[in-house]
């Protein structure tokens, strides 16, 4: 297997525009995620500049950006596969369980099924190849080997031959049942066979290695004089060489897809039917010298967009984190222009949800947003309409992993605040 070659995450104009695998890595060198692209440059500058909710987390612990160039995305897809089994990226197994993964198996029968499952250890008597990350992907990918291996895949085979038979994308397993001699028996059950293994192989080593073993393979073909087969093998090769080069299998559809699943996810969650703002509150200070609040708000079309403000806190009462909240709080409340969230995320417990909806009440166009509390220690949320916490390990993955990387967004946002202020006061 390949390995990555390395650069600052300050250098990313050096990183090629070819198709390929990138990495993340961070101080110790560990791996922390691995992509694919058609655009290697592109695909990296894209998560810095347009970092999703997920990519927000490993981000700020990259150090290098690594990547290995291929010749194809199909090749560029299969490296990943292989790469994350190889390295188990945290941040690639952290947000997915085995159901999101995709797996290629092919039956172990006379004529073998290719087929895709997110389960391979529940199906028995199949090989397997994978997982597989983006599952669009590889679907065209089998689309696209097909048309060189045709493989049969449909679960039972039928009585009469189907589509994929007439279009000479399966061998035709189903024809057999209609004109039955040992000759088209043997010749249907070494095509299924064969193609299957070599669709296999492929998305497990790379066309490289198969177009190795067909090109052996033709030319003691060859020298047996047995030309006709030879030149099928010949035809596939050709085939397998033009479509790695020009085939584009990436879509930009799926990274929508998974925003807008975690979208309809938090919909769920605060019992909204609209959700387009978000604004998370957090405080910083030592016995409260330089105490400082701080706003951090996700917002736009599948919050796309950022929001930012830092409250110096005034003391207008007597020292408490309840008090400080309270002023950023009506601070915020008092300026509707800055446009109205549709939920707020405090840090604290339930005096915190309390305080939140008590506030609100004195400000009219706020009435309407629903306010959450997030007690860190316990690993607890308060929200609006709910008497008990719920416990973050009882929520979906996705919508966890979103209110800790928020709360989390602002804790840093408030803290770097307040650490400006001191470095400030100190040389004065």
């Amino acid at each position: 297997m390949e390995k990555f070659k390395f650069l600052n995450k300050k250098n990313l104009n050096k990183l090629p525009k070819s198709s390929g695998v990138y990495c993340f890595t961070n101080k110790k060198e560990k791996v922390l995620y691995i992509g694919k692209a058609s655009n290697l440059r592109k695909r990296v500058k894209d998560h810095f500049q347009n970092p999703t909710l997920k990519e927000e987390f490993f981000l700020n612990e990259t150090e290098k950006i690594g990547y290995i160039k291929t010749d194809s995305e199909i090749s560029a897809l299969i490296l990943e596969a292989n790469l994350i089994k190889k390295y188990k990226p945290k941040f690639n197994i952290v947000w997915r369980d085995d159901k999101n993964y995709f797996f290629v198996g092919m039956t172990k029968e006379k004529y073998p099924q290719i087929f895709i499952t997110h389960q391979p250890q529940k199906i028995k008597n199949a090989e397997f190849v994978g997982p597989f990350v983006d599952g669009k992907a590889i679907k065209e990918s089998l689309k696209i080997l097909r048309k060189i291996f045709p493989f049969r895949s449909c679960k039972k085979i039928p009585k009469r031959p189907c589509l994929w038979y007439h279009l000479g994308y399966c061998p035709g397993p189903c024809a057999l049942k209609i004109s039955k001699t040992e000759i088209e028996n043997s010749f249907v059950e070494r095509d299924c066979q064969n193609n299957a293994k070599r669709v296999l192989e492929i998305l497990k080593e790379g066309e490289k290695e198969i177009i190795k073993k067909l090109k052996k393979k033709m030319k003691a073909l060859a020298k047996k004089l047995e030309f006709e087969e030879a030149g099928k093998i010949r035809d596939q090769i050709f085939k397998l060489e033009k479509v790695f080069s020009h085939s584009k299998i990436f879509g930009k559809s799926i990274f929508f897809e998974r925003k807008t699943f975690l979208l309809e996810k938090l919909k769920e969650f605060f019992g909204l039917k609209s959700l387009s703002r978000i604004e998370a509150f957090d405080i910083s200070n030592i016995r409260g010298k330089l105490a400082v609040g701080a706003l951090v708000g996700f917002l736009g079309e599948n919050f796309k967009e950022r929001f930012f403000r830092k409250f110096k806190i005034k003391f207008e009462k007597r020292l408490s984190d309840l008090y400080m909240t309270e002023e950023i709080l009506k601070r915020r409340f008092s300026h509707s222009e800055w446009g109205i969230p549709d939920v707020i995320l405090l840090d604290g417990g339930k005096a915190h949800l309390n305080l939140g909806k008590k506030i609100k009440k004195e400000f009219p166009e706020f009435k309407k947003i629903k306010i959450c509390s997030l007690a860190k220690k316990s690993e607890k949320i308060f929200l609006e309409g709910k008497e008990e916490p719920i416990p973050l390990k009882n929520l979906d993955k996705e919508v966890s992993n979103f209110i800790l990387n928020l709360n989390k967004k602002v804790h840093k946002f408030a803290i770097s605040y307040h650490r400006k202020l001191r470095e400030k006061n100190l040389l004065e």
